[in-house]
């Protein structure tokens, strides 16, 4: 929507909360009832009849349901009005091919939440320099961490304010996800530099003008070692549970402090990959890079029983670096934040970046020595420099000629086929 050089911009904000151990055991067992009214919907729908299957008569079934279960009267009305919504609105997803079907949400498979739709409700206000305080339903006046300015108090109008919020449980605890929606004014265009990137496995990222973004460990010396220990631990005590037996609570304890450094090492990876990226949007203009499709590089090589995969092990490694780094996730934060500094964000295809020469232009076989080295093999050129600068180049140039002189190899020959609904939709 865009109206006198405004936008309506929505996005979310993740905050910490500070719980009390009552108020922990209420989050939780919201959750717990927030997946299974979900469950309840998925089974009522399957039982049903296709012209029975309504809005207003699922609506009458977990109205019922709330009433013969008792611990579903945990969970507020108005999260078990979301979780109809979504539920319908996964089975659109599921119609319009953006989507698999819907299925039943498992207890240790399923992310723990609570959906908060009424902004309204949630009455934020900021009490501290560090602390904010918010209305949940059932818990009353939490604390979480103040990170952002949000649109609170006088800053708050119809155009800025706090649409709603989601109770999130990851393994460091609860946080609150805000809905918040703003009507900003329109970027200027970004009158920045070009820049190609390459992405990489030893080096992240790797800008045409010869910038590099590293990073080190997500874990120190000490946490590593303390999470291998717990690793070790856990494989210990697991020799000792017999098939079937259920885990132990010291065994359970041991899992979850190894999700805890996990999950810190997630979070810090995510805080680098987002400081990176608003760093390039706001220095560049146009910034590209290569579409890769991350799904095929990542793929087993095992093999199968009869032709079995070579270098299965290295390969399991490579995969799991690449897996690590989260490229998806890099372009993501790209697209959008370039688009908020007023660039753009270009894709060229990925085909011989690596091999071809950025100074003459000509792929020679044996010219990428190893991971950092580039030595053009061509007599009449010699040059050499950095691998990885060498592809930014390429992926830089790509652009600047257009996808006319991009081999047909690296273009999409052939339409793409369109997605059928599934049996379960038609």
């Amino acid at each position: 929507m865009t109206e006198r050089g405004l936008e309506t911009r929505q996005f979310g904000h993740r905050a910490r909360l500070a719980l009390s151990p009552t108020d922990i055991v209420k989050a939780d067992a919201q959750a717990h009832a927030a997946r299974t009214m979900w469950n309840c919907l998925h089974a009522w729908w399957q039982m049903m009849p296709k012209n029975k299957r309504t809005l207003a008569n699922a609506d009458a079934a977990i109205r019922q349901a709330r009433r013969d279960i008792d611990f579903l009267a945990v969970l507020p009305a108005q999260a078990a009005q979301a979780a109809l919504k979504t539920y319908f609105q996964a089975w659109k997803n599921c119609w319009d091919g953006r989507a698999d079907a819907p299925n039943f949400k498992g207890r240790f498979r399923s992310v723990m939440s609570v959906d908060i739709p009424q902004g309204r409700d949630l009455n934020v206000v900021r009490v501290h320099r560090r602390w904010g305080m918010v209305n949940i339903p059932k818990l009353g006046r939490v604390r979480f961490r103040w990170t952002k300015d949000l649109p609170v108090g006088k800053h708050a109008n119809k155009e800025n304010r706090i649409t709603g919020a989601r109770l999130v449980r990851d393994a460091l605890g609860w946080h609150i996800a805000f809905r918040v929606m703003t009507l900003d004014p329109e970027p200027e265009p970004h009158q920045g530099p070009e820049a190609g990137i390459d992405v990489g496995v030893t080096v992240p990222l790797a800008l045409s003008d010869g910038k590099t973004y590293e990073h080190g460990e997500w874990l120190t010396d000490k946490e590593q070692a303390k999470l291998l220990g717990l690793e070790q631990r856990a494989a210990q005590r697991k020799q000792h549970r017999k098939p079937g037996e259920k885990t132990s609570r010291r065994l359970q304890h041991t899992y979850d402090q190894i999700a805890g450094l996990r999950a810190k090492a997630k979070r810090r990876a995510l805080d680098w990959q987002h400081q990176t990226t608003t760093a390039i949007a706001r220095t560049y203009g146009t910034v590209v890079v290569e579409a890769l499709t991350i799904t095929n590089m990542v793929k087993s090589a095992k093999g199968t029983a009869d032709k079995p995969g070579k270098n299965v092990a290295q390969k399991t490694g490579l995969n799991r670096s690449i897996s690590g780094e989260a490229w998806g996730r890099t372009v993501t934060l790209l697209k959008y934040k370039t688009a908020r500094y007023g660039g753009i964000l270009h894709k060229v295809p990925a085909p011989g970046t690596s091999q071809r020469c950025s100074a003459c232009g000509l792929t020679t076989p044996g010219s990428r020595e190893n991971q950092a080295v580039f030595v053009c093999k061509n007599p009449d050129c010699g040059w050499s420099g950095n691998a990885d600068h060498n592809a930014a180049r390429n992926i830089l140039y790509l652009y600047r000629i257009g996808h006319v002189a991009i081999p047909a190899a690296g273009r999409r020959s052939r339409q793409a086929r369109r997605r059928v609904k599934p049996a379960t939709a038609r």
